[in-house]
């Protein structure tokens, strides 16, 4: 894998004093055009109110982003009514199975093969279902008609920082479109066909690759995917890119042949793919002071007299991944 932390060049990832400051003393009075999106089920109830309040006291309760919450199924009351209460800022809620073009025959024998093998997730129709919407779908939900940036949150996750900006607004002031805190190389049992769809979407559609495009962050010497990606269950991005028609004409490209189901393709390399292929390095932006947990993988800041001896952060830099 090349280079894992693909920082940005150092006016961008260092935030010079002048343009942070800027952005730090604009709290309530200047917001982006931006919402917090949650996948999430009503199961993971309490999950999701363990990790709303570390994001709601290490960051939103001074900028007050709305929050948007998305489920295959009607949210229950106790549901509304505990996230609710969690937050003064605004909370939407709202639903979002098979293509009418996958053999579902087909896709029941695939999964239950990759159960056998031990594929993780390789039985769970579920996981197809949302890999499936987070990859193509979730920008083009109604309830983010309105807005040009996310912030994708999911239940348990921690966050072990102070955040005293609007990286919304940060984003926008630096012509960024993507933000990460953790790239790692994806389960190569998952996705057997990815990269040869990919190539083959390339050859077909070269006018859409752009020329500053960083593709060699995510292939090897011979030109074949080394696995490596954006872990997508942090991302900070502009929404704007996910509904251009570069990327929807990938994404129906991809969800044509099948993948999502037949195999078990995720939302981490369909993104991190679409990204190398469509932007320039320079769009793409390392969090580094946004210390994120996921279970079993953590970041946190390592600089000791910036984040900890300041008292911002909380986790272990010697358990960074």
């Amino acid at each position: 894998m090349k280079d894992p932390s693909l920082r940005p060049p150092l006016n961008v990832n260092n935030q010079d004093d002048t343009n942070f400051s800027n952005i730090t003393q604009s709290t309530t009075t200047t917001r982006a055009k931006a919402a917090i999106v949650i996948l999430v089920r009503n199961s993971e109830l309490h999950q999701l109110r363990f990790t709303m309040h570390q994001l709601e006291d290490r960051w939103n309760k001074k900028f007050h982003y709305p929050y948007v919450f998305l489920n295959d199924v009607a949210f229950t009351d106790e549901f509304k009514e505990l996230t609710t209460g969690i937050t003064e800022s605004k909370t939407f809620y709202e639903m979002w199975s098979y293509p009418p073009w996958i053999n579902q025959t087909k896709a029941d024998e695939n999964r239950d093969q990759m159960e056998k093998d031990r594929v993780i997730y390789g039985g769970s129709l579920p996981y197809r279902h949302m890999c499936r919407f987070n990859s193509g779908f979730f920008f083009r939900h109604p309830l983010l008609d309105e807005y040009d940036w996310y912030w994708r949150v999911e239940p348990s996750v921690e966050f072990a920082c102070t955040i005293d900006y609007d990286p919304f607004l940060f984003m926008q002031k630096n012509n960024l479109s993507y933000g990460f805190t953790i790239s790692l190389p994806e389960f190569n049992n998952t996705i057997p066909t990815l990269w040869q769809t990919v190539r083959s979407f390339m050859h077909e559609n070269k006018e859409l690759i752009n020329p500053n495009n960083f593709l060699n962050f995510i292939t090897d010497k011979d030109g074949d995917y080394n696995l490596c990606h954006f872990w997508s269950n942090f991302e900070i991005g502009s929404l704007n890119f996910w509904r251009s028609e570069r990327y929807l004409k990938f994404f129906d490209y991809l969800d044509k042949k099948g993948g999502f189901f037949y195999e078990r393709w995720g939302d981490a390399p369909v993104h991190s793919i679409a990204l190398a292929m469509f932007l320039e390095r320079s769009e793409i932006h390392f969090f580094n002071d946004i210390a994120y947990k996921h279970n079993p993988f953590q970041h946190c800041p390592e600089d000791l007299e910036r984040y900890h001896y300041s008292g911002l952060c909380h986790c272990d830099p010697q358990q960074n991944f």
